[in-house]
């Protein structure tokens, strides 16, 4: 679809901004809680696998024990892993964030940096996770891949690619740039609300007439 869309498909993709925007709203909200980029970055790190939720309440604490980039930087690792050890792949995750702080501390000056390049240089920081940063601190558009966006992309017929960076490129010459950041907040919400991987409740659907998927 993305190679070149008829008329009839950019109308269509159209409807389907115009109902997901009159159903949730046009405001970018960042679900993660956070008062600065660098606690985005971290929090984000720690979304990969994880509930948005969980990581709220798991970075209440970790903010306050450790304020500052230059704390994360000279954390101990495995104090680290305790302190996020209710995270899937805490070890892992510990050692990145120790590991991306360091590198923001002594190469950027203890500043996240704006282009994706930069970003994806930074240990646990992947194009999701880049893409999470431009988009909510530097309101740079972007589109970010999640699972959500992968299953739901494909069921609306936008995609037919497994591959995140694939799908990313293909949603950006497919959606209107004013709503780049905006799909993702959108079908996250309908992901786990109506369009679920396990029971997905195509009846109750608002884009049922529009999903190629929903059988009707």
């Amino acid at each position: 679809m993305a190679k070149r869309m008829t008329k009839k498909e950019k109308e269509r993709v159209n409807r389907i901004m115009k109902l997901l925007d009159n159903e949730y709203g046009t405001d970018n909200i960042c679900y993660l809680e956070h008062n600065s980029a660098w606690q985005l970055l971290i929090a984000t790190i720690l979304s990969a696998q994880c509930t948005d939720a969980r990581v709220n309440i798991v970075t209440k604490d970790l903010f306050v024990k450790y304020p500052s980039l230059e704390a994360f930087a000279a954390a101990d690792q495995k104090e680290l892993e305790e302190d996020i050890r209710s995270i899937g792949f805490y070890r892992n995750k510990s050692k990145n964030i120790i590991a991306c702080a360091k590198r923001l501390v002594t190469e950027f000056n203890s500043e996240v940096p704006e282009t994706i390049e930069d970003l994806v240089s930074l240990a646990g920081v992947g194009r999701k996770t880049a893409n999470v940063i431009r988009g909510n601190v530097f309101n740079q558009p972007c589109i970010v891949v999640d699972t959500h966006v992968k299953r739901i992309s494909k069921k609306l017929g936008f995609t037919k690619e497994d591959d995140p960076e694939k799908i990313e490129y293909e949603l950006m010459k497919i959606l209107p740039q004013d709503h780049w950041i905006l799909y993702n907040l959108h079908i996250i919400t309908l992901g786990r609300s109506i369009c679920t991987a396990r029971n997905p409740q195509c009846e109750k659907c608002f884009l049922k007439y529009e999903c190629p998927s929903s059988g009707y």
